[in-house]
């Protein structure tokens, strides 16, 4: 089993440290744009400062577990951990382009795999781009399930509403309610990552007859978004000032409500697997996750 002090003969994994950012922010846009742009898909960042920000974010956060890679002192990649939740998600992990396919992607995710082990997650999820045969691979041999393809879509606002069903911030007192939402869909809440986009002011509650029957965190690439039924999302979706980064992301197998997204013009970005270890139940109602989980 790879722990924090073991390495390769030239690889060791270590901790990610605030200041560490930059030099994986740069890697982490690197590698995002190599693999995408090499199979005809955007990259996940349009530039090397929106990657340093995302991990700059992630390696303060008190509530997310971080690694780096470095070979022969030089760092060369980064993973996350999110374990704001009974269920942790994986990423952004990336290899600098110049060392792939030589087992630092396998140290990395080893890292937080042994990690949520001993921390009793109940499972670990990830999104993984579904044309990079080499990850799902990886993921695969490491343990985890294919569940579900994803589509991210991306478009311009529709500026429309649902009928019946009205869209407002979400406040502090909206939270008990909507953890309860998340727990009919998917068997657990995301409560703390909720408050956070709550305090942010990224979270929306949709409410029928005067109830909250759907949210979302932030209408983005990095927000989740649960509801009773499509109609919830179709709310929350219809009134979203926009879609943030790559875009949303929709569950291909939702065909009502991947064929909704289309005819209010939204695109397809790139196709994605959701990918599972541990605990999974089918959820029970509509979902988007985000490209954590």
């Amino acid at each position: 089993m790879t722990t924090m002090t073991e390495s390769t003969p030239d690889i060791a994994i270590r901790r990610a440290r605030p200041e560490d950012a930059q030099q994986c922010g740069v890697i982490c846009y690197e590698a995002f744009h190599s693999i995408n742009t090499s199979h005809g898909f955007p990259s996940d960042f349009p530039d090397v400062s929106r990657a340093v920000g995302l991990l700059s974010m992630m390696f303060s956060h008190p509530g997310i577990w971080c690694v780096i890679a470095e070979r022969a002192g030089k760092i060369v990649g980064s993973n996350c951990l999110d374990e704001r939740s009974a269920v942790f998600g994986v990423g952004p992990i990336t290899v600098d382009p110049g060392v792939q396919n030589h087992g630092v992607g396998r140290l990395l995710m080893q890292a937080v795999l042994d990690r949520a082990r001993e921390r009793g997650a109940a499972s670990v999820r990830l999104l993984q781009a579904a044309f990079h045969n080499r990850s799902l691979s990886l993921y695969t041999k490491l343990g985890f399930d294919s569940r579900e393809p994803i589509s991210t879509m991306q478009g311009a606002p529709l500026r429309s509403k649902i009928a019946r069903i009205s869209v407002r911030s979400a406040t502090p007192a909206d939270l008990e309610a909507a953890n309860l939402v998340c727990e009919q869909v998917h068997g657990h809440n995301r409560s703390a990552e909720l408050r956070e986009a709550i305090e942010q002011g990224t979270a929306k509650v949709a409410e029928r007859q005067g109830r909250i029957t759907g949210y979302t965190s932030a209408m983005a690439f990095f927000g989740h978004t649960v509801g009773e039924s499509n109609l919830d999302l179709q709310a929350l979706i219809a009134e979203s000032e926009g879609f943030g980064g790559p875009g949303i992301l929709v569950p291909t197998r939702n065909a009502q409500l991947f064929r909704w997204c289309l005819q209010n013009g939204l695109r397809v970005v790139q196709p994605m697997t959701l990918m599972t270890t541990g605990l999974y139940s089918e959820p029970v109602g509509a979902y988007m996750p985000s490209i954590l989980y």
